[in-house]
């Protein structure tokens, strides 16, 4: 529980002081937490190794630390929702390709967002929310219920609306159904239940749920990541939505379209790697 009291006290924080000077305190606390978190500094730079064997120790430290330093930012920012407006998406995010979500949604057949943990997912599902589209994002459960019901206030006071993962697959299908957007991340499955594929030339599972969704629905799925630039704003950009067309054999479907979704999902990785943040192990050994 000792988690929830700290969001609690970095919300505070984030909310009285300057966007600035927030950035300055999470730094100085991620530096510290970089210390004395050895755990996630082997794994991470595992994760790291395997993207790119050619890089040597020193390279692989100087992105680690700084994906480090980009999570506590990412924090920052979602303490900040409470006060998220349009004045600041207008000042601070610029958005690309947003037409995409309006050629999707003229089909009537709704849209997967399929997105990573990458730059801020959750800004962009905000920024979605708030621009006027219906839009619900499938969240894996915290432990600890006060934990959870934390991040989904956040969520929520954005427009969020959030669909419990044990609970996915009936919601999901209805929201699609009434051309709604559902948002999903692509880059790790939680329960080892997903399919097992190459991911930068290493096995790991992924999750099937947009490959299935499209499948059932025929809704597009539309690639989208928002990225922290080098002055601390942000580019969201949606990807051009994967066209497919079934061929009837499901088990062969799935994998191609899981195959067409995680390129996207390596090429920005590998584009942005001080932006993924995965502490734990993600390959199989």
């Amino acid at each position: 529980m000792i988690n929830y009291f700290l969001y609690r006290l970095g919300q505070f924080l984030a909310l009285r002081i300057p966007l600035r000077f927030s950035y300055t305190l999470a730094l100085i606390v991620s530096d510290i937490r970089y210390i004395f978190a050895r755990k996630d500094r082997l794994e991470v730079k595992k994760n790291l190794r395997a993207i790119f064997p050619e890089k040597s120790d020193r390279q692989i430290r100087v992105i680690r630390k700084q994906m480090f330093r980009n999570f506590a930012k990412y924090l920052v920012d979602f303490f900040r929702f409470p006060i998220l407006d349009a004045e600041y998406i207008r000042k601070n995010i610029t958005i690309k390709n947003i037409r995409y979500f309006d050629e999707a949604l003229s089909k009537g057949k709704g849209a997967v967002v399929l997105t990573a943990h990458l730059g801020n997912w959750e800004l962009g599902g905000a920024v979605i929310a708030l621009s006027g589209y219906p839009f619900w994002v499938v969240a894996l459960p915290h432990k600890y219920k006060k934990v959870n019901d934390f991040f989904n206030a956040q969520r929520e006071s954005k427009g969020l609306k959030v669909i419990p993962l044990g609970r996915a697959v009936r919601q999901c299908l209805s929201v699609l159904a009434n051309n709604g957007i559902v948002g999903l991340v692509g880059d790790r499955d939680f329960n080892e239940r997903g399919a097992v594929v190459d991911f930068f030339g290493k096995p790991t599972y992924l999750p099937i749920g947009p490959a299935a969704f499209c499948l059932k629905t025929g809704a597009n799925i539309i690639p989208g990541f928002m990225l922290r630039n080098p002055d601390d704003t942000f580019t969201m950009i949606i990807e051009r939505p994967i066209e497919f067309t079934p061929s009837g054999d499901r088990n062969k479907d799935l994998a191609e379209l899981i195959g067409r979704y995680k390129v996207i999902i390596e090429d920005y990785i590998r584009r942005y790697p001080e932006q993924w943040y995965m502490f734990r192990r993600f390959w199989i050994e």
